[in-house]
Order: C-alpha cells, then structure tokens, then sequence
C-alpha cells in the first residue's frame, strides 16, 4: 500500500509539494490514476459535477482529508457517508475571494447602470442615452458575511454608500462593523436597495430567499446571487421579476446549467452569468499555494486549515 494524494492539477505544475506521498493526477477521468484505497488525501477535481467529484469516495477506504477547490462543499457531501470517521473537509477558503467580489461589483454596477441594454444596443447599431441609478448614496445588504462576503465589502467601500448591512448565521464583531443573525433579515430587507447574497448552501440556507424574503425588499431592489442556485426559490423570484418589481443580478440559478427555454433566460430585468465567480486567472495561483499549504501541513502532522468538518463528529 502506498500513501496516496489525488490532485487535479498535475502535480508536476505545483512547486514546493511536500516529499513523501504518491501524487496522483485526477481531473475526474473515467479511469482512476489508481487504487482509490491507497488515497490519503483527495483533492475533488474543480468545476465538474457532483457525481463526478464522489464517484471514488465509497472506495477510498484509507482516506483522512477531503479538500475542496471551491468555497462551498455541499458538492462533495453526499460522499461523506460512506467514509471512515475522522475525516476531514476543507474548503478553499482564501483561493475564490478576489474573483468572485470582482463578479459581485461587476454584476451590481452592470446592473444598476443598465450595461447590458447598452450591449443590445450596440448589436443593434443605436445610440440609446437615458437615466440610470448609481452604485453611491445606496444601501447594501450582505447575506453570507464570510470571507467572500467581506471580500465583496473591500471592493464596495469606495463607492461612497449610504450604508453596508452585514448577515450571517450567527452575530458578531468586525473591523467594519457588526454582523447581525440571519433572524434580522425581515427588518434589514426593507431598507436594502441592494441584496447581494454570498452565503454557502445549508439546509438553514436552501431556499432561504423565498416569496416572502422577497417581498420584504423595497420596490426596484437589486438581488445579486454569487452563492449558490438553490439560495433562491427561482419560482418566486421569477414572479418578482415578471412584475418588474424587482431585478436580479445571478452568477448561478437553480437549476444549473440553466437549460435553454427557462423563463429565467429572458425574464426582464435579470443578467444572467453562467457561475464564473471562481473561475479566472487568479484562481490556479491560489489554489497551488493551498495545496502546497495544506499537503506540508499534512505530511507535518500539523493543523490543517480550512477544515469545514470531520467525519463522525458531532458537528457533522
């Protein structure tokens, strides 16, 4: 039996990888790089579905750490049923904060300032003026106040807002001010002008911005989604949409990949991007440099970060 770890990234392109385990490379294959029983730790290939990323979870009977790319995990959950206790979940936290808070202003700010008739415009060949709102003197509503939520906040201070609300699942402290429970969103939703939610998908989570979240928001909210899908009730949020009552920025939807012909595509007021909040130049930089981390930590027997869970733990 050899020590193994599954990357998907070859590990050839990784430098300072600790010496001692078998690297493996596995973007998700049909065939696996080999006996998934030898894996220690299993790095989940990036981007791919689901099934994908737990197909060789039920065999990986040697396994210790599971270590996501992404920031969520809810992805590779199911598969955790069917390992041993003691199991450690990381996420990647500190690989997806940059890109996915520049995705966030983006989509607020196309939004408000009504880019995206300006490009249909353009296809058309029209010069098409007109009034539109701006990013400063508005209230800004976070849902989901982690490291990405924070992220996206840097990149909002200097647009001169009226003021920033911070939500998340439980009360707290920071540098730029206090961070109020989830129970407080039906007194916050009111006074948002824009909702940006970039909380992970839990079951306090799923379906959490439903008919009567949305109708709290005051009339000609933006809700901006870079979390996940299943956040939104798609159902409710397309009949605030049809209304013109509200309008949506989605950086993910629920299903997804949005299938063509779903009323979401041409709902109006909605911009859609298909999930590439992670996916940019600055994603492989910092996901080498977690792995090269977390692997050293590892082989050093030494606190890992990140860690999300541990199989067979209460908090599990």
């Amino acid at each position: 039996m050899t020590a193994d770890v599954w990357l998907p990234i070859p590990p050839d392109e990784i430098e300072g990888l600790p010496q001692g385990p078998a690297y493996r490379f596995w973007d998700g294959a049909e065939e696996f790089p080999a006996d998934p029983a030898d894996c220690v730790f299993y790095v989940v290939p990036y981007m791919k579905p689901s099934d994908i990323g737990v197909r060789p979870m039920p065999h990986m009977s040697s396994l210790r750490v599971v270590q996501t790319l992404s920031a969520g995990t809810d992805h590779v959950e199911p598969g955790l049923r069917h390992l041993s206790p003691g199991v450690r979940l990381c996420n990647a936290r500190g690989v997806h904060e940059a890109s996915t808070a520049e995705l966030a202003l983006t989509l607020v700010l196309a939004s408000l300032r009504g880019i995206p008739g300006f490009v249909r415009a353009q296809d058309r060949g029209e010069w098409q003026g007109g009034f539109h709102p701006a990013l400063a003197d508005k209230n800004v509503l976070i849902v989901g106040y982690g490291s990405i939520g924070a992220a996206i906040e840097d990149r909002l201070a200097p647009f001169e807002l009226a003021r920033v609300a911070r939500v998340a699942r439980s009360r707290r402290t920071t540098a730029r001010g206090p961070v109020l429970p989830l129970t407080d969103l039906p007194s916050l939703l009111p006074e948002a002008d824009v909702v940006v939610l970039s909380t992970p998908l839990t079951e306090a989570t799923r379906g959490l911005v439903n008919a009567d979240f949305l109708a709290r928001m005051k009339d000609g909210a933006l809700l901006v989604n870079v979390a996940r899908g299943p956040v939104v009730d798609t159902k409710a949020l397309l009949t605030e949409l049809d209304s013109g009552r509200l309008t949506a920025a989605l950086d993910v939807t629920d299903p997804e990949p949005l299938p063509p012909g779903h009323p979401l595509w041409h709902a109006p007021g909605v911009l859609i991007s298909p999930h590439v909040g992670g996916p940019t130049s600055a994603f492989l930089p910092r996901a080498k440099r977690l792995l090269t981390d977390q692997l050293r930590r590892f082989v050093n027997q030494e606190p890992l970060a990140n860690v999300i869970l541990t199989t067979g733990a209460a908090s599990a």
